[in-house]
C-alpha cells in the first residue's frame, strides 16, 4: 500500500508540474573545455540533475572529439583517415574516408559556389604560408604566394560519395577547412544532441554559437548571445541578440593576428589578393544553420559591407551586422529585430 501511495504521489506531482507548465528537466548546467579544434568551448544545457548532465556531457564530448580527429589537418590518429591523411595521400590515389568527411567536403564545394570563390577549402597551399607567417612574425614571400595560388582549384578535388573516396587531381592541392569546420561541426553535433541528449542547449565552439530549444525549457525565454566588440569598447559588445534554434558566428581581425611594422595581419586571407582582408573589423551572422552562418561570416569578411549586404539580403533566414574600421555598424534589414530589448 505504501508503495502504491508513493507511486500515486509521484504521478500527481508530475501531472501538477506539467499542467502548471513547470518542466521537470529545468536545471541548468555548463562545462567549459579546451583541446578540441584548438579553441576554448562551452556547452550549457538543461537536464534533470547533475549526474544526468555529466553522463550526457561525456557522450557529447566523445562525439565532438571524433569530429576533431577527423577534421584535423595537423595530426594523425590510430585507425583514422582524416584530413591530414588526405593532404598527404589523396594525390597518389583515391582515399576512403568517413562519411562525415565526405559531407564536409561536399558542403565546402557548395560554399565555394555560394561565395563566388571567396571561401575555398582548397586554399590550403596559400594558407599554410600564412600559418607559418603567424608563427615567425614574418610576411610570406609574394612569389611563393603566387606560386601556391596556382594549386587552389576546387575542380581538382574529386569526391566519390558512393565509394566514400577523395582524390586530388593536382598533386600540390592542400585542404584547409578552417573557414567552415567549426560551424559545420556545431550544426551536426547540436542536431545529434537534440535528438539524443537534451531538449535545450547552447554550444559555443570557439565563438561559433549554436542554440536549440529555450532557456529553462520556457518558450518565452530565448537564449541571449553577446556579439563581442572588436576592440572591447562597447559595454554590451556589438549587440546582444535574443535567439532560439539559431546560430551566431563572427569573423574578425581581432581574434587571430600578428603585427609587423605597426600593421596588423589577421588570419582571414582574401582569395583574390592572397593577403589578409581589410574591408571591416568584424562581421557577425545569425541564421538557423550554423554551418551556413560560419561560411557566410568568412565570405562577408572578404568583401565590402555594401557587397555583403546585397548577398545577405538574398539569403533566406540570414541576418548580419558589420563593424567597419571606424567602428561604425551596418545592419542587414532584419538584424535589429533580433537585438535584446531592455
Amino acid at each position: 500500500m505504501k508503495k502504491l501511495i508513493s507511486v500515486l504521489l509521484i504521478l500527481v506531482i508530475s501531472a501538477v508540474c506539467c499542467s502548471c507548465g513547470i518542466p521537470l528537466n529545468n536545471q541548468r548546467f555548463s562545462k567549459t573545455f579546451s583541446g578540441l579544434f584548438d579553441t576554448v568551448s562551452t556547452i550549457t544545457a538543461y537536464d534533470s540533475d547533475e549526474a544526468a548532465f555529466n553522463r550526457h556531457y561525456a557522450e557529447f564530448y566523445s562525439r565532438l572529439e571524433e569530429y576533431h580527429k577527423l577534421f584535423d589537418i595537423y595530426n594523425e590518429y590510430d585507425s583514422i583517415s582524416n584530413l591530414k591523411t588526405l593532404n598527404e595521400n589523396a594525390a597518389k590515389a583515391p582515399v576512403k574516408v568517413d562519411e562525415r568527411i565526405i559531407k564536409l567536403l561536399e558542403f565546402g564545394k557548395e560554399v565555394y559556389n555560394l561565395s563566388g570563390g571567396k571561401t575555398n577549402i582548397c586554399f590550403g597551399s596559400v594558407l599554410s604560408l600564412w600559418h607559418s607567417a603567424q608563427e615567425t612574425k614574418k610576411l610570406p614571400d609574394s612569389a611563393k604566394l603566387k606560386k601556391a595560388a596556382k594549386h587552389i582549384s576546387i575542380e581538382s578535388l574529386i569526391i566519390n560519395s558512393e565509394k566514400q573516396t577523395v582524390f586530388f587531381e593536382d598533386k600540390d592541392l592542400k585542404l584547409d577547412v578552417g573557414a567552415i569546420a567549426k560551424g559545420f561541426v556545431s550544426r551536426e553535433i547540436c542536431n545529434w544532441a537534440k535528438d539524443n541528449l537534451w531538449t535545450s542547449a547552447m554550444l559555443s565552439l570557439g565563438g561559433n554559437v549554436c542554440t536549440f530549444g529555450f532557456k529553462n525549457n520556457d518558450e518565452n525565454s530565448k537564449w541571449n548571445v553577446e556579439i563581442e566588440s572588436p576592440d572591447g569598447r562597447d559595454e554590451n559588445g556589438v549587440a546582444i541578440v535574443s535567439v532560439n534554434d539559431k546560430s551566431v558566428v563572427t569573423s574578425g581581425d581581432y581574434q587571430r593576428y600578428f603585427e609587423k611594422d605597426g600593421k596588423r595581419y589577421c588570419h582571414i586571407i582574401n582569395t583574390e589578393t592572397l593577403y589578409p582582408s581589410e574591408y571591416v573589423k568584424s562581421v557577425s551572422v545569425v541564421c538557423a544553420d550554423s554551418a551556413l552562418a560560419d561560411a557566410l561570416s568568412t565570405t562577408l569578411f572578404n568583401m565590402s559591407a555594401q557587397e555583403g549586404k546585397t548577398l545577405i539580403e538574398k539569403t533566406d533566414g540570414a541576418e548580419a551586422v558589420w563593424v567597419d574600421k571606424d567602428n561604425n555598424k551596418t545592419f542587414s534589414s532584419g538584424f535589429e529585430s533580433l537585438i535584446l530589448k531592455n
